[in-house]
């Protein structure tokens, strides 16, 4: 047996909410927090709508010191990362050197500061990096950020597989702890709405045109013509099952299985790839397809990607055999931080047994999935999966588990 990866503590922001039992509660209410853009003027572009995170001030969680050092996205994953270390209980200080680490995601990561780079090289004609050389930096500086303000010296890395590098990035933890190191912090959060990262979105063609929010997110219904962007995310502490236990942690569940895959260039006569991502998943998990009781979707709302996903949903699971649901259509999809946000409510379901709704959306019959809508549905969750699809063909599917479920037995 390898040894288990846990999770036992939560730091949220997101649109619909600052922490995660708000959050969870306008998720399961269906509140969405889909609106026009406020932190620019979105007039002249084709696509105005946002999951914009409302009530956050730095300078109410961060010491002064860090704010011009700093942009939107790091000053929210930094403080992601003390709210997950509260809920875990865990103070990096108090434990041994090297015991903890920190393992992220980023999308588009670098936008804002890059546009802020050029901004005072162009206004003062100073000497500024370039902006590939922002880019390059901010990749890691996240990370970095987390790190040195927690004084974290575990293994520290930034994971790159566009919106489906959170769980990557999840899974690259888990992989540390197997390894030896006690407490990893992962996942993300991604913040880019800021003229130049909206700019950069747009080039991929899948973003929504309309204007009208209880529209404009569709996923798997008739009427999806793209998705709307968001910002926020999520980080979780994992944590070695024997250290967790020797501390009397409390548990939201077990990391029980990953698996990513790339899909084949477009105008290949191969087929796409993310259902033998959900069927390795399972494999590592240990598990067959009838042990899962929710599938939490990346849920594109681009009608072939709909197509693709809920098909290979239905080859892997059967016809409308599991509940499919897609919460993020109240937020927005989050890039890098879209998917940990969704293991979040995934964790939540099998904490208080139910499945939150995807809100707006009308199923098509075509897709042959069981969407949840409306309400949330009662159920007895102990398993889910969550799925991830980066734009360029990355996959990802990760599976999370009660704490109290039995490890199955696995092959040597």
């Amino acid at each position: 047996m390898t040894r288990r990866t846990l999770v036992t503590g939560l730091g949220v922001l997101a649109p619909t909410g600052l922490g995660v039992e708000e959050y969870w509660a306008a998720t399961l209410a269906g509140r969405g927090a889909i609106g026009r853009v406020t932190r620019f003027d979105p007039s002249p572009y084709p696509s105005r709508l946002a999951g914009e995170i409302t009530g956050f001030e730095a300078d109410e969680h961060l010491p002064g010191r860090l704010l011009p050092q700093t942009d939107r996205m790091t000053r929210l994953a930094l403080v992601a990362a003390d709210w997950a270390f509260t809920d875990a209980g865990v103070v990096p200080a108090d434990l041994p050197d090297y015991d903890v680490g920190v393992i992220t995601a980023s999308h588009s990561g670098g936008f804002e500061f890059g546009q802020n780079e050029l901004k005072a090289l162009w206004s003062k004609g100073g000497q500024h990096v370039s902006a590939y050389q922002s880019f390059a930096w901010f990749y890691a500086v996240n990370s970095g950020q987390i790190s040195i303000r927690g004084g974290l010296r575990g293994p520290s890395s930034v994971v790159v597989s566009d919106q489906a590098g959170g769980l990557d990035a999840l899974a690259q933890a888990r992989r540390q702890i197997r390894k030896g190191t006690s407490v990893v912090i992962a996942g993300a959060v991604d913040a880019s709405i800021c003229p130049w990262g909206w700019v950069a979105q747009l080039t991929s063609g899948r973003l929504s045109t309309c204007d009208d929010p209880e529209l404009a997110y569709l996923p798997f219904d008739d009427r999806a013509a793209g998705h709307v962007p968001g910002e926020g995310g999520a980080l979780l502490v994992l944590e070695d099952a024997d250290h967790a236990h020797e501390r009397g942690a409390r548990v939201y569940g077990e990391i029980a299985g990953h698996a990513a895959t790339v899909d084949p260039r477009p105008g290949s006569d191969r087929t796409p790839t993310l259902q033998h991502a959900i069927e390795l998943a399972l494999t590592d998990a240990g598990l067959a397809p009838g042990d899962i009781d929710v599938v939490f979707a990346d849920a594109a709302a681009v009608p072939e990607l709909d197509r693709s996903e809920a098909e290979a949903i239905t080859k892997v699971f059967g016809v409308r055999a599991v509940p499919v649901t897609a919460p993020k259509t109240t937020t927005g999809r989050l890039y890098s931080g879209a998917a940990p946000l969704d293991l979040v409510a995934a964790l939540l379901s099998i904490r208080d047994g139910v499945i939150p709704p995807t809100t707006g959306t009308v199923p098509s019959p075509a897709y042959d999935i069981d969407l949840v809508t409306g309400a949330p549905r009662p159920a007895p969750v102990r398993t889910a999966l969550v799925l991830a699809r980066g734009h360029g063909g990355f996959n990802s599917a990760l599976v999370v588990r009660a704490a109290d479920a039995p490890a199955p037995r696995r092959k040597a």
